[in-house]
């Protein structure tokens, strides 16, 4: 079983396919769904066949039981606390064909604490964090939390986002997740923790720091290194019509991940990741499309 540790929000999804007109109106559709990094990675992770739980946090409201309500239906085990008082966490994403932009209220997700990463730990293989709990002070214990539980179980975390990253810093974050198995970045991300570079040195520099790094360059692929001087990179298949980024990163680790703690070496992991990764992008939404009811 996998263990996926992080957020669980209320996704505003606006996406349009021209420049936003500000001042003025953009034509966009708009959407309603769950989503949050861990959240998305735990669907994705179920969509490929694979036991797992989620651990986050939620308000005691309508949101938040819809968003526990959507997992469950979607395979996920959820070890997820509804905080009374608090308010489900919501991120308006504003997506275009090749990029998005997140504005985030965290909500109940900076409520999540040790002990609900400890009750939820038993039975797991592998454990995965969303870097989101790191970068929060209010969360960061339970981040912390997780990785310090995880003796005996493999470990991946995704580093979640370039602009907090700076916030806390590089080196904060390094030591926070040192020597963990997979550390997962997008370019970014990798430019904030290594400094710039081409993606295999930046992912053979961040192996000072983990066991094996990965950088994610989206349509250019994702390159593998390890602290045994091993690196792999893939190119992803063209996709034919890219209708939406969000949740593109989230498929890849699920898929990266349920190939990799199967056993897979680095490079049909990162084949995997990307297959789903492509999947993702075809679709509008962060999380899988779920079969419609009969």
């Amino acid at each position: 079983m996998i263990v996926v540790v992080g957020d669980l929000v209320t996704d505003v999804l606006v996406a349009h396919e021209g420049p936003i007109e500000h001042g003025s109106d953009t034509h966009a559709a708009i959407t309603v769904n769950g989503g949050g990094q861990a959240a998305n990675t735990a669907a994705w992770l179920a969509h490929a066949g694979r036991e797992v739980t989620l651990v986050a946090a939620v308000g005691d409201d309508p949101a938040g039981r819809e968003r526990v309500a959507e997992l469950t239906a979607a395979g996920v085990r959820c070890a997820v606390r509804a905080h009374p008082g608090a308010v489900t966490g919501s991120v308006v994403v504003l997506a275009g064909p090749h990029e998005r932009t997140m504005i985030t209220d965290r909500g109940a997700a900076l409520l999540l604490g040790p002990e609900d990463v400890r009750s939820a730990m038993k039975g797991a293989s592998h454990l995965h964090l969303s870097g989101y709990p790191l970068l929060h002070e209010g969360s960061r214990p339970a981040g912390l939390a997780a990785l310090e539980k995880a003796g005996g179980l493999t470990t991946s975390v995704d580093a979640a986002s370039a602009a907090p990253l700076r916030s806390v810093g590089a080196s904060a974050f390094l030591a926070w997740v040192r020597d963990v198995d997979v550390l997962l970045c997008n370019a970014d991300e990798a430019d904030v923790l290594a400094g710039p570079g081409p993606a295999a040195e930046q992912a053979v520099r961040l192996t000072a720091h983990v066991r094996n790094a990965v950088v994610k360059q989206g349509a250019a692929g994702a390159t593998w290194a390890s602290r045994d001087g091993n690196v792999v990179s893939v190119a992803p298949d063209r996709v034919r019509r890219m209708k939406d980024p969000t949740g593109a990163g989230d498929a890849f680790a699920a898929g990266l991940l349920a190939a990799w703690c199967a056993g897979a070496a680095p490079e049909a992991s990162l084949t995997a990741g990307a297959e789903l990764g492509a999947e993702a992008v075809g679709q509008i939404g962060a999380r899988p499309r779920q079969p419609l009811s009969p």
